[in-house]
């Protein structure tokens, strides 16, 4: 008997080069997704550094503010910069383990919080630093009218937040019907509260950021970073807001 049918024993070229094709599609299609799903990953993980970081800075400066004594010579200075860094010096309680037994006599310390940039691995890191004043240093620089010295940068200063782009500590008072409006200095009563902003670059972006000037926006890192008010906006950075009381209530109502 012969077969009606004809068994086919091989593909063709056009059905070989169609079938490799459309597997060479599945394997780029796969490798995109993989590469994408690595991508988003790695900035989830930047995005979760970045909020630890931000969480302690915040709890850090909380326990300062609320143990505060204000004084009119505490330092709010407001930095005008498109980044800010501003500076923040006051006096607030520090638990005895915050300071050395020779330095302390009493609880209360002059604490500094401020941006500097910091050499890392030959390049610059902008770190927001907090520099603590024991209580000995604090009252001897009060007895002798040297303030402003305790409000200066020290080698002893410690990098609480690394890659910060922005800082601002602004200090913040209700109005008479209980608004919250900018402090005024002359004002001989303590403010409120401290609104507290951090502008954090994710470590993408802080690598590309070799030197100060990069740091503060200026020249090719101006596109990179955006415009400050669009922070919020920018996939790069991470932004933390806070509005924190100042000032332990026994403490603030006449100051030291």
């Amino acid at each position: 008997m012969t077969a009606k049918g004809h068994m086919r024993q091989a593909f063709t070229l056009v059905e070989v080069l169609v079938a490799m094709t459309l597997g060479l599609l599945v394997m780029v299609l796969a490798l995109s997704m993989l590469g994408r799903t690595r991508d988003e990953s790695a900035r989830s993980d930047e995005g979760v550094a970045a909020e630890r970081e931000a969480r302690a800075v915040l709890t850090q400066l909380t326990a300062d503010l609320q143990s505060a004594s204000f004084r009119p010579d505490s330092l709010f200075e407001q930095s005008h910069a498109s980044w800010p860094g501003d500076r923040l010096g006051i006096f607030c309680l520090q638990p005895p383990d915050a300071q050395a037994a020779a330095a302390r006599i009493g609880d209360l310390c002059a604490v500094h919080y401020y941006l500097k940039d910091v050499q890392i691995s030959g390049k610059t890191l902008r770190c927001l630093m907090r520099g603590v004043r024991h209580s000995r240093d604090t009252f001897l620089a009060i007895r002798h009218n040297q303030v402003p010295a305790l409000f200066t940068s020290s080698q002893c200063d410690e990098p609480i937040a690394f890659g910060v782009l922005a800082f601002e500590a602004r200090p913040q008072s209700r109005n008479p019907v209980g608004q919250w409006q900018t402090w005024d200095p002359a004002m001989a009563q303590a403010p409120s509260s401290i609104a507290v902003r951090l502008v954090i670059a994710r470590h993408q972006l802080a690598a590309k950021l070799p030197d100060a000037a990069a740091w503060d926006g200026c020249g090719a890192t101006t596109e990179l970073l955006g415009k400050a008010e669009l922070a919020t906006h920018n996939r790069h950075l991470e932004v933390y807001s806070a509005l924190i009381r100042f000032g332990h209530p026994a403490l603030t109502e006449s100051g030291p």
